[in-house]
């Protein structure tokens, strides 16, 4: 069964999407042998605690796509509210703006993954993939974790007017 056509465009769907706020994430991945690629998404969601599960999407126009489809693991790195100036460098320009002057680290699996303190990361298995519509869709089992007590940063109507700044944080 097909739904009918939308009565709606593109610009008008975007916007009543962006009326749910979204947390922020980079997730970063590389292939043997590759430079890391790395990209913002706010497509990131939790599936399953058993066994753990997220999900995660990404335009088919993504320049990191192809290394995200081959690539073993890959992290997702849950962006702390003061961490707005990362995901606006790894929304936009070629990966090596995106990592020039970006300390990295390693997850315990060898994923690449900022050494910036993040709200939270996650190294993932990249378990299952679904091609829908302009994305595609990846199920990442999480073999590792961690979290601190940050508040993430947000993303709403096109901006991240939701996060307190940094300074309004109480202890």
């Amino acid at each position: 069964m097909h739904a009918s056509s939308p009565d709606f465009d593109s610009t008008f769907f975007r916007s009543a999407l962006g009326r749910f706020p979204t947390g922020v994430t980079v997730i970063t991945a590389s292939l043997p042998g590759q430079a890391p690629v790395g990209l913002t998404a706010s497509s990131f969601n939790s599936v399953s605690l058993d066994p753990p599960l997220v999900v995660w999407s990404l335009s088919r126009n993504s320049s990191s796509l192809a290394t995200i489809q081959q690539c073993k693991r890959y992290v997702i790195q849950v962006l702390a509210s003061d961490q707005m100036m990362i995901a606006q460098r790894f929304s936009k320009g070629t990966a090596a703006e995106r990592f020039s002057g970006v300390p990295l680290t390693t997850a315990p699996n060898g994923s690449p993954r900022l050494q910036a303190d993040c709200a939270a990361w996650f190294e993932c298995s990249n378990r299952s993939q679904y091609e829908e519509g302009d994305h595609i869709i990846f199920v990442g089992e999480v073999e590792h974790c961690a979290r601190n007590d940050s508040l993430p940063l947000i993303y709403h109507a096109g901006g991240y007017d939701l996060t307190p700044p940094p300074e309004t944080k109480k202890p």
